[in-house]
């Protein structure tokens, strides 16, 4: 009709629909995987194209073979001849339709491989066959350093892991991702050898990324194609060669597949697939839902589906898959929107985590700055802190591939860490320091078991007890100020009356002995506390003393209460009295302080040291100790004389039981 527009009449007219696919549905990389979604989706079945072999003449097994020397790379490859060919360009409907598609008009032949390619997902490929040497195909891998000259004119180096399509004595072709420039289809070009094959998709996802080319071809093969569906798209393809290039089909097909890829059976539960998408579909919607995209669906039970997916489906393997495809063929819009339960009370963290967080707030406010080391340690940490041979620390756990020699080992103790760091700062002259590090140590069970994991607490003082300033004097600290520390820790942690007990000399290996204390909290040894031993120092450089105590915070958690109860602050007044006493000088004052509690007298309400003396007028091999005994009645204020009796009666105890005498 006058006044149509050109492109209605001569059919121009086209509508191009871009599609986004995620990486696990290569099936839709096709224009029959599309249909095959929206069959699904409408509820229609999908036309595919009718294929009608013409005539043929002869066998191509009298004129060709495929022999694959690397199945496991390639699991099956098919072959068809087509002899009497016409090279000329495509007709306009085919140009149209790959222009539609961005891909760009070649020839007939190289057109149609494409064109089956964007129809079926299946990458083909045409040789020249009068140019395959000894007219045949081996599939193997190449060499070491060989090189080939693919379709764009560029020359590739090889590696041994790449396959290759030969014909009898040279490479034509990169397996799954471009020809050869030796054997591309040419105008004097009258026999076609059409491959259309299954390779690996990791072997050609390796190959295409080594060689840094990717084609339609590539991103295919590397995705997974349809194993099942070779013979159909090379069926296609010498059929619309024939009739478009004017060829005669040779009689029969090469099908080589060594390696037969089935699709397991998937074991569904429907009310599990129910619960995790907060629908109620019953079986057989659920089994209709996936017939309609040619899953094969028998039930076994009431409540399972025996599901195999069709070979096209590369992704699916298990029961989630298959939650997934019924969501999407459901509609996630009409899965119904919930909100999850909120519970009335909040949720805590763990005590492990509390507890952490409660010791760094705590060694913060007493002036240490927390610092963080590498868990990896160099395995001579164990001779520069002197740790006995049979020591639990020398249970070390190395590291497959270290970064340095320098941490080859997992640590087992936090004090290399803190060493170290002590020294890093004594470079840039930062001599004053108080820090401490909270984290894991390792105990190996053997190299290829799951190490014991333990979590501890160090710290380090050194340098001087306070900052310099006028109006007081400089002053290093020593044993009692970071004693005095843990203490406090141990106190705030709600731990009440820890022991310090002394080290014997064989129990000591960082630290001095004589100024090193085991700590004791209910019968546990939870840690040590020690000036470090000057060996040690040497070792790793340090030229300042220094102090450190380490802690096991696993089971310094487990002594804490979680109850936390509250006392009324006493009505009547306290009164305290001192007492000294002369004891062997190797008796520790905490055993005495100990005899005191357990007296369990009710007016005692606290007992500590204030001095230890030895020198002019105390005996060789003693020692003077005062203590403050503060008394307290809760219904009373005390008399002199109550105070005196139970004072008399404790001293008398401590003159007894150690042995000891009053100052002269």
């Amino acid at each position: 009709m006058p006044g149509t527009k050109l492109v209605k009449v001569l059919n121009l007219s086209d509508a191009v629909i871009e599609i986004d696919l995620t990486p696990n549905r290569p099936d839709c990389l096709s224009l029959i995987g599309v249909a095959r979604e929206i069959g699904a989706m409408e509820k229609k079945k999908v036309s595919y194209p009718q294929i009608h072999l013409p005539e043929t003449r002869g066998n191509i097994s009298e004129l060709s073979s495929v022999i694959i020397e690397a199945p496991d790379h390639c699991p099956r490859y098919a072959a068809q001849l087509i002899e009497g060919i016409t090279i000329a360009p495509s007709p306009f409907w085919l140009q149209n339709r790959l222009l539609s598609a961005g891909l760009r008009p070649i020839n007939n032949i190289v057109d149609i491989t494409n064109f089956v390619m964007m129809e079926t997902g299946q990458p083909l490929h045409g040789f020249d066959f009068d140019n395959l040497e000894e007219n045949r195909i081996v599939v193997r891998t190449a060499s070491d350093g060989e090189r080939f000259t693919t379709l764009d004119g560029k020359e590739r180096i090889l590696s041994s892991d790449m396959l290759m399509i030969c014909d009898g004595k040279k490479p034509v072709a990169i397996a799954g991702v471009m020809g050869g420039l030796n054997s591309e289809i040419e105008n004097k070009t009258t026999r076609v050898l059409i491959e259309s094959a299954y390779f690996e998709p990791a072997s050609v996802r390796n190959t295409s990324k080594k060689l840094g080319l990717k084609t339609d071809a590539s991103h295919r093969f590397e995705r997974g194609v349809d194993p099942d569906g070779t013979i159909a798209a090379l069926n296609r393809a010498a059929l619309l060669m024939a009739e478009i290039g004017g060829g005669t089909l040779i009689g029969g097909l090469i099908d080589e597949h060594p390696v037969i890829i089935k699709n397991s059976p998937v074991s569904m539960s429907v009310n599990s697939v129910n619960s995790r998408l907060g629908i109620n579909l019953s079986q057989d919607e659920m089994a209709d839902l996936l017939s309609s995209i040619e899953f094969d669906v028998q039930k076994t039970n009431s409540d399972y589906l025996k599901v195999v997916p069709p070979s096209f489906r590369v992704d699916i393997s298990r029961a989630e898959d298959l939650s997934e495809e019924v969501a999407r063929l459901w509609g996630y819009d009409n899965i119904p929107v919930t909100f999850p339960s909120m519970p009335s009370e909040p949720a805590r963290w763990s005590k492990g985590f509390e507890v952490r967080n409660q010791i760094k707030d705590i060694m913060c406010r007493f002036g240490f700055a927390e610092v963080i080391n590498y868990s990896f340690i160099s395995p001579s940490f164990c001779d520069k802190l002197q740790i006995k041979i049979g020591d639990i620390r020398r249970r070390l756990l190395n590291i497959l591939n270290p970064l340095t020699e320098d941490q080859a080992v997992m640590r087992t103790t936090m004090i290399p860490g803190l060493l170290e760091t002590m020294g890093r700062n004594l470079s840039k002259q930062n001599r004053n320091l108080k820090f401490f590090e909270i984290g894991k140590v390792f105990f190996s069970k053997g190299q290829d078991v799951q190490p014991d994991e333990v979590e501890m607490l160090a710290a380090l003082w050194t340098g001087l007890r306070n900052e310099s300033s006028w109006h007081e004097k400089e002053a290093v600290c020593d044993f009692y100020d970071l004693k005095g520390a843990a203490e406090g820790l141990l106190d705030i942690l709600g731990i009440k009356n820890p022991v310090f007990t002394a080290y014997e000399d064989q129990d000591c290996d960082c630290t001095i002995p004589g100024r090193t204390a085991g700590i004791v909290i209910q019968g546990t040894i939870i840690g040590f506390i020690g000036e470090v031993h000057p060996n040690t120092l040497e070792s790793y450089g340090l030229k300042q003393n220094a102090f450190i105590f380490e802690l096991n915070v696993d089971i310094l958690k487990n002594l804490i209460s979680d109850d936390k109860q509250a006392q009324a602050l006493p009505k009547y007044p306290s009164i305290s009295r001192d007492i000294t006493i002369i004891v062997n000088k190797n008796i520790e004052a905490v055993s005495l302080i100990n005899s005191v509690r357990n007296m369990d007298e009710q007016l005692v309400e606290d007992i500590f040291l204030f001095d230890v003396y030895e020198g002019e007028n105390i005996p060789q091999e003693s020692k003077s100790i005062s203590f403050r005994i503060v008394y307290r009645s809760s219904q009373e204020t005390l008399e002199d004389e109550a105070v005196t009796f139970v004072h008399k009666k404790i001293s008398e105890m401590l003159l007894k039981e150690y042995n000891a005498s009053f100052p002269a």
